[in-house]
């Protein structure tokens, strides 16, 4: 009797440490993401003042500059999925890319103090958004691995744990730079 207790004992432990151990890598991921989701909100907060900035100048990219502002837009609503923060930081960091770019063709622009001082708070804000994704993705990948290896696996399945995304480059920023062209322009 008494070692069927303790079978049953270390059975009820183990089963509690994979369970908490799988509750600890959720709110891991959870936490790590509101981290991620502050660093985009204070993005977020930039582009109206990149945008006010560099509209009077930038005529030619009036599209590019309306997609960032209803990309914000779409953002900052709340009640996002993870997968649809995932995708709009994705297409924001895209646009905003695609507007840096545009503003080495304005002289004037470039010299801006503001436009400047954007530029570097803008810099700086993508630096902590890549540090935040990297620390997310490992978050993800611990949790994603908890779901899946065994034996731990099966506890996920009763507690119906899904597998989490974590944030990937798109396909043309996985691309090579063409270093003469940007030479050449």
């Amino acid at each position: 009797m008494s070692t069927t207790l303790i079978v049953l004992g270390l059975v009820a432990l183990v089963l509690i440490l994979m369970y908490n151990s799988l509750i600890g890598k959720k709110n891991e991921v959870d936490n790590i993401f509101a981290g991620v989701d502050a660093v985009l909100k204070k993005r977020y907060d930039l582009i109206p003042n990149l945008v006010a900035s560099v509209s009077k100048y930038m005529e030619h990219e009036k599209g590019l500059l309306e997609k960032v502002t209803a990309l914000r837009a779409q953002a900052t609503k709340p009640d996002l999925s993870d997968a649809q923060v995932i995708d709009l930081d994705r297409k924001i960091t895209s646009a905003l890319g695609s507007i840096m770019v545009a503003v080495e063709n304005y002289p004037d622009l470039k010299a801006n103090e503001n436009v400047m001082h954007l530029q570097a708070t803008l810099h700086e804000v993508e630096a902590q958004i890549a540090a935040a994704r990297r620390a997310y993705n490992q978050a993800v990948t611990d949790y994603n691995n908890a779901i899946e290896m065994i034996p731990t696996n099966i506890m996920a399945g009763f507690m119906n744990l899904p597998r989490k995304q974590v944030f990937e480059i798109s396909e043309g920023e996985r691309q090579n730079v063409d270093v003469k062209a940007l030479f050449n322009a």
